[in-house]
């Protein structure tokens, strides 16, 4: 059985990221989100374009997001990624994002849930895609 997981992405700092203040743009971490979940999805062996190849999406339902400490450019930052849940419609995803000094500046959790493409109808994740869900099972956190 597979212990639970964290999977780590650094991110490259763009000087385009920041906002007038010379700190990352509050939305830019949102993609970086995105980055750290598509990592994660990546580490486990899978890829969201078999997904929607395979004819759905899992798109966002919930965000919340934390600020604790400003990151600016030129310094390091990576995202830390885990499922904190993984029930039978909705998967939410754990993330830190921290500094170079292993500071956690971003605590953030992202909600999904799995729909069909043609009608965006829910979808259960369990039986769509049964190893996927199990192996998230198998390494989310205890």
């Amino acid at each position: 059985m597979a212990e639970f997981h964290i999977s780590t992405k650094e991110i490259q700092i763009l000087y385009a990221d920041t906002d007038a203040m010379g700190v990352i743009y509050h939305a830019n971490y949102l993609k970086w989100l995105e980055l750290g979940r598509s990592q994660l999805i990546e580490d486990l062996g899978y890829n969201y374009m078999d997904m929607e190849n395979a004819g759905y999406y899992a798109p966002v339902y919930n965000v919340n997001i934390t600020y604790k400490k400003p990151i600016r450019y030129g310094e390091r930052a990576f995202v830390k990624t885990w499922i904190e849940e993984n029930q039978g419609l909705r998967t939410v995803y754990g993330y830190h994002i921290i500094n170079g000094n292993g500071e956690v500046c971003v605590e953030a959790t992202t909600s999904h849930v799995l729909v069909r493409k043609k009608d965006f109808k829910p979808a259960r994740f369990k039986k769509v895609f049964p190893e996927w869900f199990d192996k998230y099972e198998e390494i989310k956190k205890k």
